[in-house]
């Protein structure tokens, strides 16, 4: 049987951490900026981390 392949869509979105988490960049700070104030976009510059719910989804994608 072939090896498996990893979603390149989610790889390319997704990072794991050391402890095993999913970490993810945040949506809205690509265009349409000059209306979000200056804290709003420095706070979407920082990244977060996935939902417990959507983790386990996430994981298969990414590692398989």
């Amino acid at each position: 049987m072939p090896k498996m392949k990893s979603k390149r869509s989610a790889a390319k979105r997704f990072k794991s951490t050391g402890t095993g988490r999913v970490k993810r960049s945040h949506s809205f700070s690509s265009h349409i900026l000059t209306k979000k104030s200056s804290k709003r976009k420095r706070k979407l510059r920082k990244s977060a981390l996935v939902a417990n719910s959507d983790e386990k989804n996430i994981k298969r994608l990414i590692l398989a």
